[in-house]
């Protein structure tokens, strides 16, 4: 028998994503197969429109693919009903997109607190003030997001991800609205966080050296995998 521990955290089997029909129809994933080992860090990279956004949308349970198979924790998408994958989701799957998608009408707080308190978690805003905390936010908790700055708006964003404690952080772009020095002070936090939690990490980025600091580096082209590559740095680290 498999145990828990040496289940993949994700695996996806010939999954295939199009868009329109006729001949009108793009194919977006063409019978992807990947597999990712729990705790690994995987910096997914390619050319505009090479797939990579769609692929975290598929992992993440955010998109339904034409056929395949997704398997993320050991468990089987496929078969769940749309409530039962948002609650899957959300109790295992944390999400950082490039726009931060933080509710206007709400506090700091209240934005991370949201998915906890969906969760029925009657601690949601002690484990809100937590997060925040975490990412350096302990002063901004009753700010909007229009009165913080990108930078404070990712890390609010990072702390809505995190609050859950899932197995899986997906982040796409996640510096792509960020000046450099902001985007590398996100990062760094990124990955300390992740290590610190023993979390899966999917990255998609157009930065070579950005996905050169996770295990592994896989970059795609039409669709599929063009190269699967463990970081040498990363090796180096691993034989120490």
């Amino acid at each position: 028998m498999t145990s828990p521990s040496s289940t993949p955290a994700i695996v996806l089997r010939d999954v295939h994503v199009s868009l329109g029909r006729g001949p009108a129809r793009v194919h977006i994933l063409r019978g992807l197969d990947l597999n990712v080992a729990r705790g690994d860090a995987v910096g997914i990279t390619g050319h505009s429109g090479s797939g990579k956004s769609t692929l975290l949308m598929v992992l993440a349970g955010l998109e339904r693919p034409q056929s395949g198979a997704i398997e993320i924790e050991g468990k089987s998408l496929g078969g769940l009903s749309e409530d039962a994958l948002a609650r899957f989701r959300g109790q295992r799957i944390g999400i950082v997109f490039q726009s931060f998608h933080l509710i206007p009408t709400m506090t700091a707080l209240e934005n991370v607190a949201v998915p906890l308190e969906l969760a029925g978690r009657r601690d949601a805003l002690a484990m809100a003030r937590r997060e925040l905390a975490a990412v350096g936010l302990e002063q901004r908790l009753g700010h909007y997001p229009a009165q913080l700055s990108g930078g404070e708006q990712q890390r609010v964003a990072l702390a809505r991800a995190l609050a859950p404690n899932p197995a899986i952080l997906v982040a796409d772009e996640p510096t792509g609205n960020l000046d450099d020095t902001t985007g590398q002070t996100i990062v760094d936090l990124i990955f300390a966080t992740r290590a610190e939690r023993g979390a899966t990490l999917v990255l998609v980025t157009h930065d070579a050296d950005l996905a050169a600091r996770c295990d592994r580096t896989i970059r795609l082209r039409s669709g599929l995998i063009e190269a699967d590559l463990r970081n040498p740095r990363q090796a180096i680290v691993a034989a120490q």
